[in-house]
């Protein structure tokens, strides 16, 4: 099977998984992905098959979506590489990117690195920030009912993993405890140009939002 196919193959098979996800996790936030990681591989010498495999199935079972388990997204992805039977090596670097590309409160050390992940782990905070990350934040935050601001709810950048995954603050608290950090983490020049610009945007937006809360402008 050439890489085309397999790449084809498996764009097809998130797009089934994910037919009914929640709009920030669906396959058009892969989609979206995808496209960041061929634009930032540009600029970076990487295997072109795990980073192109690793962008479409990074999110094939979010934990969010599944109780906090973090094992079944993995699991679902080695188990469908297999079956189009993709090299192991290939496999368990696709797998080792899935598992460790979450942001998880920032405050988890990486226990694989590769340039590989480097790639679409920028590439998925990519679109977390910018128009598009304030979209999927609000989205969400809908998606769980919750409150769009409170500003008696301070955000806390204090949280352990386990207090991130739980946390039920409103969703501004989010563009401070995630988005707004992300531009310093970013691993790659073409990564950390883009994210440059979309955090600006963000903090305009966030003037604009307090103004307006505020009966200001």
């Amino acid at each position: 099977m050439t890489q085309e196919d397999l790449i084809n193959k498996t764009i097809a098979f998130v797009k089934e998984t994910l037919n009914n996800a929640e709009g920030g996790h669906d396959w058009f936030h892969i989609q979206r992905v995808y496209h960041n990681t061929l634009l930032i591989s540009k600029s970076e010498a990487v295997d072109m098959l795990v980073v192109s495999l690793a962008a479409l199935l990074h999110d094939i079972a979010d934990s969010k979506f599944h109780d906090g388990n973090e094992s079944i997204g993995p699991k679902v992805a080695q188990d469908f590489l297999q079956t189009l039977g993709v090299c192991k090596n290939t496999i368990n670097h696709v797998v080792q990117i899935i598992k460790n590309i979450s942001f998880k409160g920032g405050r988890e050390k990486q226990t694989f690195k590769s340039l590989e992940l480097d790639v679409v782990q920028d590439a998925d905070r990519l679109d977390a920030i910018g128009a598009i990350g304030i979209a999927r934040c609000f989205s969400y935050g809908g998606f769980k009912n919750r409150a769009i601001y409170n500003p008696d709810i301070k955000p806390d950048l204090k949280m352990t993993k386990a207090q991130y995954k739980a946390s039920t603050a409103p969703s501004v608290n989010h563009f401070y405890e995630k988005l707004l950090l992300l531009k310093d983490k970013m691993n790659t020049n073409t990564g950390r140009k883009i994210a440059q610009a979309r955090h600006d945007f963000m903090l305009q937006y966030l003037d604009q939002f307090y103004g307006e809360w505020e009966g200001e402008l």
